[in-house]
């Protein structure tokens, strides 16, 4: 038989003195053990000492869930992937309908959908709620990559490991299929978006638009543009850049899905922090990654920032200084989330995780 350590619970050596005292006096191991431990409920005749566990070997038996990550961006990622086919159908004119799925079904991580719909379930709504959102950012998205490879752009040959848009359709069809994927990211929330008040879906489809335009991506890009050979340029510049081109469209995908799931206006503003700090940190983590990895390893076009003279982190803070601003920016990130139910919240947090980590 198995032994258990009880260890201040049961005083050993007397047990073992009034186990040897005469039999007519009735034994009770138990006479030790402080009432404090004791239910009052507890039958202590039928109480064994097999029964009774250390915390320790408690939280052994019983260990805590954990969020299976991997398991729910593929689950999420091909639903996400499912609705993108089905809301760009190949039709007439097929060149451009061509044009336009080559790059929106090109593959990637889908990261702001779901980041989209995983801030839609922490407030209480469901997938089906955010899905139309969802798509359409992937849509802005896809035309922000299209547009930004262009010779008049980056001029960039590679994408997703394949050749860019204008490489394979031209560039007169690879501006058009970007400006038609914006075009259609709005109508598509606005007639495919079910179960979500009027009001709210106004409110959605406004703080898209403010995310793209000259107070979003828009502006973070003619920034940019105009910082490459500029040796005057310090980090404020650079957030400026950052916090537009590439956190605002990550803070719409969080920002819409709050607010199509329901979420009040303290949730979303929170939730707008988040999406700001975690947004950062994906550019951080990108230009780190464009001067340590391979062209191969990222599946396009590795060093180009560099060979382009553009501000960076690493070019600023090096790489070191760079990697302790993203690790500060996701501590920053994932504080936004502690006042959450942290089941639900376990997604954004792992995502977050994910940006920070990321390899490619």
């Amino acid at each position: 038989m198995s032994s258990v350590n009880l260890g201040t619970w049961i005083h050993t050596s007397s047990i073992f003195n009034q186990a040897t005292r005469s039999r007519t006096q009735p034994f009770n191991p138990l006479k030790r053990v402080p009432i404090s431990l004791v239910s009052p409920k507890v039958n202590l005749r039928r109480l064994s000492i097999s029964a009774v566990l250390t915390k320790e070997e408690t939280l052994e038996d019983n260990p805590k869930p954990t969020f299976d990550f991997k398991s729910y961006m593929l689950q999420k990622a091909n639903t996400v992937n499912q609705a993108l086919d089905a809301s760009v159908s190949l039709r007439e004119p097929v060149k451009i309908h061509e044009s336009m799925r080559y790059s929106l079904l090109a593959g990637g991580k889908r990261v702001r959908p779901v980041l989209c719909i995983a801030a839609c379930e922490l407030v209480g709504g469901d997938e089906s709620m955010a899905m139309p959102a969802a798509c359409a950012i992937e849509m802005i998205h896809t035309m922000s990559l299209i547009h930004d490879d262009l010779p008049c752009m980056d001029n960039d040959d590679l994408r997703r490991g394949k050749p860019t848009n204008h490489k394979v359709f031209g560039e007169d069809v690879a501006v058009l299929a970007g400006d038609a994927l914006l075009a259609f990211a709005f109508e598509h929330i606005a007639i495919s978006t079910t179960g979500v008040t009027p009001a709210r879906i106004v409110r959605a489809i406004a703080e898209l638009a403010k995310s793209i335009g000259t107070e979003g991506l828009v502006a973070g890009q003619v920034v940019d543009i105009r910082s490459e050979g500029q040796k005057d340029l310090g980090i404020k510049d650079l957030e400026f850049i950052h916090e537009h081109k590439t956190a605002a469209l990550l803070e719409g995908a969080v920002v819409l899905g709050a607010i199509l799931g329901g979420g009040t206006n303290e949730e979303v503003e929170k939730l707008r922090t988040f999406a700001r700090c975690i947004g950062l940190l994906f550019q951080v983590v990108d230009d780190i990654l464009d001067v340590t990895k391979s062209s191969k390893e990222l599946g396009k076009t590795a060093g180009k920032d560099l060979v382009a003279d553009k501000l960076t982190y690493p070019k600023l803070l090096g790489i070191e200084g760079s990697k302790a601003l993203a690790e500060k920016l996701n501590k920053d990130a994932q504080q936004q989330l502690s006042e959450f139910d942290q089941e639900k919240a376990a997604p954004l947090i792992a995502l977050a995780n994910y940006i920070a980590n990321r390899q490619n």
